[in-house]
């Protein structure tokens, strides 16, 4: 792995970790994140740090990664995905201080290999995208997908097995 920092009108790269013959398109946003040989980032995908994005991956354009998101290898995101980390989002913190990252927790989200997630589907964090799991267009993922299961709809339910 080598690491990238790159700031540019197009692109804005800062301490990431990036491995052989990785794609990156225009107008993308990572930053502390590391992404694996062989995969693809479309245009105006952001990635935060402590991501990982495996080996032979496609993430399409408008896709946004959030720190805690694990992704293994060969798996594809549709355009314009969103995951989420956080169950309880707010700007400020008990005592109406705007929060920082020591009033909050990072929930972690799994995509296992060989998924494939449709575009302008919605992941909430804590959740688990099971290996060779396809997710509809358009989902609101709110809970664990199985192994080998198609989901659709909002919020995502299980259509029927892939094998």
């Amino acid at each position: 792995m080598k690491t990238l920092n790159i700031n540019s009108a197009k692109q804005n790269i800062s301490n990431v970790n990036v491995g052989n013959n990785v794609s990156l398109r225009d107008f993308v946003n990572l930053y502390g994140c590391t992404i694996d040989s062989d995969t693809r980032i479309g245009t105006f995908v952001e990635i935060q740090k402590n991501s990982f994005i495996g080996k032979r991956c496609k993430i399409s354009s408008h896709t946004f990664i959030c720190e805690g998101v694990h992704i293994e290898d060969n798996v594809f995101i549709g355009h314009n995905v969103s995951f989420i980390n956080d169950k309880y989002p707010s700007s400020v913190n008990p005592k109406g201080i705007p929060q920082t990252e020591d009033d909050w927790k990072v929930v972690k989200t799994l995509v296992k290999k060989g998924a494939s997630i449709g575009t302008s589907t919605t992941i909430l964090c804590g959740i688990t995208i099971g290996r060779n799991a396809l997710v509809g267009a358009g989902s609101v993922v709110t809970k664990d997908v199985p192994d080998n299961t198609v989901v659709a709809g909002n919020p995502a339910r299980v259509l029927r097995k892939t094998a």
